[in-house]
């Protein structure tokens, strides 16, 4: 019998809330304006799923784990990327109410949020085990920072985690040249510092969210 985790559980909960929700617009506004979301979702579930499977197979040896890493590297600006979804509901209200869109952006951000910070929590607990505990922190904040130029290049370069592979030299030339000329493209630098700090804000406010709640101060 294949064990499901308590935040896979969580997941396919918030997987399943958004696809209802999705389908219910389908129907209301006979069209698939949306329906990009599920793509998206999908894509912020490839990194969640290395996380997974680099913490529950230990039999693993070290060289197929950080294989795994680096995949986990490549694909983890997709879940992050689903926030920057929520500018398409500058073109809503035409055909669904605003409010139903909002909460439908709203809820598929929070999705990916999740199973981006499950999968970098995963990462961080594999980094502390078997690499380096001294030095977690900083790879953390230096995976957030990846992640949130990933999202840059994903959402105002349009670019995608496979180009890596189907169009290398292009992508190299763009990233080359926003390292070598910062002040040129200093647009790139503000908005991934600023994802930068939202990103990492949230996710050690979540990791210290339970530790929070179970204070006397919460339980009283």
């Amino acid at each position: 019998m294949i064990k499901i985790s308590t935040a896979e559980k969580i997941i396919f909960s918030f997987l399943l809330f958004t696809g209802a929700m999705l389908i219910m617009r389908i129907l209301y506004a006979n069209n698939l304006r949306y329906i990009f979301l599920m793509w998206n979702l999908f894509l912020a579930w490839i990194p969640f799923q290395l996380g997974v499977v680099i913490t529950s197979n230990p039999q693993y040896n070290k060289w197929v784990k950080y294989g795994l890493v680096a995949g986990w590297l490549l694909f983890f600006p997709n879940a992050l990327y689903i926030i920057t979804d929520l500018v398409h509901l500058k073109h809503s209200g035409d055909d669904a109410p605003v409010w139903f869109d909002a909460l439908l952006l709203f809820t598929s951000s929070i999705t990916g949020l999740m199973m981006a910070f499950i999968s970098l929590y995963q990462i961080e607990t594999f980094i502390r085990r078997a690499i380096t505990a001294k030095h977690a922190d900083k790879i953390i904040i230096a995976s957030i920072f990846l992640g949130s130029f990933g999202v840059y290049l994903g959402r105002f370069l349009r670019w995608n985690s496979w180009d890596i592979l189907a169009n290398p030299f292009s992508l190299l030339i763009e990233v080359t040249g926003r390292f070598t000329n910062p002040v040129v493209h200093y647009r790139t630098w503000m908005i991934t510092v600023l994802l930068t700090c939202l990103f990492s804000l949230l996710y050690y406010a979540a990791k210290k969210l339970p530790l929070l709640l179970s204070t006397e101060e919460y339980n009283s």
